[in-house]
């Protein structure tokens, strides 16, 4: 069984999860590719439960959640709201915000607006993603204006593969020093690998790296330096200048960078992306408003290292 098609517009979306019991259909659908196998007894044969949106076995009677271990699970958000939100960041290029969210889906209050694209955004980071590899170029600049006290350093890295950019990667660090700067490219980029950077003097002696060096006027014109990097940046820059009105909270600046990269890693894939952030190869734990809105600014500092219907047949 192939995963299900991706809704290529609005009016597509709409005619393909036009209820709930089409959303979950499709849930049930995208977590057995292969068919229905049971967590359990292995069974290959199961019943749909729409009672509780989810699947029972035939043979031990073992019923699974479609939402178990996804981002909508203990939620009281109808499905279809979580999987607009979710078409929403995946097709919008510079995201969408919680106010605008919670306009589409009319939503009661921005708390749970908020709370749910953050989730969301949870579901954006891989702990097994793999790091950069080939040539990387590699920068830092600042977020926030000259003497502001939330200005914060970001450092970031764009993976070129046949000349042109692929992945990328951005970290807040707390501060442009040679050290934090080494620790990034070390946790994100392959050994091995060529790093490019401009004439900073902190990339200086990068054991493990070919180092690449960019600078104007010694071989290279005025955009020709990390090119790939530089267009990047400006692409966040407008995400965090147009959506977000350039005034993220400095707690969670980091999430926004994330959503960008993910976004920006997958803009030729939009259906794995739109079924990693729902959680289908469930990996992501829940997380309630209070934990996300409590979390520190500590995420700026570097991390080291009932009634049975139809048969569902595998």
């Amino acid at each position: 069984m192939a995963r299900p098609r991706f809704p290529s517009s609005i009016i597509d979306f709409m005619d393909r999860f036009g209820s709930d019991e089409a959303c979950y259909e499709f849930l049930r659908d995208s977590r057995y590719p292969d068919g229905f196998r049971c967590r359990g007894c292995s069974g290959a044969k199961a019943y749909d439960r729409g009672d509780r949106w989810g699947v029972e076995c035939a043979k031990c009677g073992l019923v699974t959640s479609v939402k178990a271990g996804t981002v909508m699970d203990h939620s009281k958000v109808p499905m279809r709201s979580w999987m607009l939100a979710a078409w929403l960041m995946v097709t919008s290029k510079r995201g969408v915000s919680a106010l605008e969210i919670q306009r589409q889906l009319g939503l009661g209050s921005y708390k749970a607006a908020f709370g749910l694209l953050h989730k969301l955004r949870q579901a954006m980071v891989a702990p097994e993603r793999t790091k950069l590899a080939g040539a990387v170029e590699v920068d830092e600049f600042f977020f926030g204006a000259h003497g502001d006290p939330d200005r914060v350093v970001v450092v970031g890295a764009v993976e070129e593969r046949d000349r042109g950019p692929a992945r990328c990667r951005f970290r807040i660090v707390a501060d442009a020093n040679a050290e934090l700067l080494k620790d990034f490219i070390v946790d994100t980029v392959e050994v091995g690998s060529t790093v490019i950077t401009d004439g900073a003097t902190m990339y200086k002696g990068l054991a493990g790296y070919r180092h690449e060096v960019q600078v104007v006027g010694k071989g290279y014109e005025p955009g020709e330096v990390l090119p790939y990097f530089h267009v990047a940046v400006g692409n966040l820059r407008a995400l965090l200048l147009g959506t977000y009105h350039g005034r993220p909270e400095p707690q969670h600046l980091q999430a926004y960078l994330d959503e960008f990269a993910f976004r920006y890693n997958r803009r030729n894939n939009l259906q794995a992306a739109f079924q990693t952030l729902l959680g289908l190869v469930p990996r992501v734990g829940v997380h309630r408003y209070a934990t996300i809105v409590g979390r520190a600014a500590h995420r700026r500092q570097p991390r080291r290292p009932a009634t049975r219907t139809a048969v569902h047949h595998g």
